[in-house]
């Protein structure tokens, strides 16, 4: 255990934690807008995935990273708007909708990896390149803070970025004051005769945008290659990351690291060979999760419609 502990391990881990952080902070801050908008989307970990294969052949076939985020936030946007569809326009029930969703992109990204596989003679799909660690002067050769935060790559800058444009935006802005009234209270956005329908499919845009790019960071910065299920229940542990930050932007943001910090552990331990059962360690950052989740249910802060599909009375 005390391994662990050594000054490049610890330096390592931190490190990792914020590479890790990073899709599981852009997913649940894009869901985060969906939910104050008053939509239970749990179809966020069909959308990663789907928008991790979607970045992969539009990468493969350009040969451009760009081209590859760009596919993979309209295709998240797509499958969002599949979500708005069904809870919005027909009003059927949101978790069934997002499981549906879910098992759409589970078999679709399956069955389209395979025949991809079948197009190469070797067995495998090739690797791509992908997105290279930025490098400050003079920062980036500080002892500790150095390799920990001023050697990652734009998209995890990117993504904590966000954290604030998104707090300001529902806090400080008219429009955010209108979405987080969805979730709330919609009669008052219809009485004004604002439509509801409108702002909540806008709010499914931006987070299918934030979790199609959350998709394609798996595969343009964390891996480099799809695999089938390699989201890993990482849309999931995102719905769970709003509910244990109380649905608030910056609370958010620290329960992602918490989360990412414990799988980043868990990469290390087997790495040295910590004698623990493997099973326990990947499985620690989802056990932590049920038991945030169930401890911070006690003083939520929910949006009193979630999930209540709006009829005009």
């Amino acid at each position: 255990m005390s391994e662990l502990f050594q000054e490049g391990i610890v330096i390592a881990m931190l490190a990792a934690t914020l590479r890790i952080a990073t899709p599981l902070l852009l997913a649940s801050i894009g869901e985060l807008v969906v939910q104050r908008a008053g939509i239970w989307n749990l179809g966020v970990e069909g959308t990663m995935l789907m928008a991790s294969y979607l970045a992969y052949v539009s990468t493969l076939a350009t040969d451009s990273l760009w081209v590859g985020i760009l596919v993979a936030m309209i295709g998240g946007i797509a499958m969002n708007m599949i979500m708005g569809l069904g809870a919005i326009t027909f009003k059927i029930n949101q978790f069934v909708t997002g499981l549906g969703i879910n098992l759409f992109a589970a078999g679709t990204t399956l069955f389209f990896y395979r025949e991809l596989l079948s197009d190469f003679s070797s067995g495998d799909t090739p690797t791509i390149d992908t997105f290279d660690v930025m490098s400050f002067p003079f920062l980036s050769d500080l002892p500790y803070l150095g390799q920990i935060l001023f050697s990652q790559q734009f998209v995890t800058y990117f993504a904590f970025f966000m954290v604030p444009v998104v707090w300001f935006f529902l806090y400080r802005t008219r429009y955010g004051l209108e979405i987080r009234s969805l979730g709330e209270n919609p009669k008052a956005i219809d009485t004004k005769g604002l439509s509801i329908a409108a702002r909540q499919y806008a709010a499914l845009a931006f987070g299918g945008a934030m979790t199609g790019l959350a998709g394609a960071i798996l595969v343009l910065a964390l891996t480099d290659r799809f695999v089938p299920g390699m989201t890993a229940g990482r849309g999931w542990l995102a719905v769970v990351i709003i509910i244990a930050g109380n649905w608030k932007p910056v609370p958010i943001m620290l329960a992602v690291l918490v989360f990412a910090f414990l799988e980043a552990f868990q990469l290390q331990a087997q790495g040295i060979g910590l004698q623990i059962p493997y099973q326990i360690l990947l499985a620690l950052p989802y056990v932590v999760a049920i038991v945030a989740m169930m401890g911070f249910r006690l003083r939520s802060e929910q949006p009193e419609r979630l999930g209540v599909p709006y009829h005009r009375e």
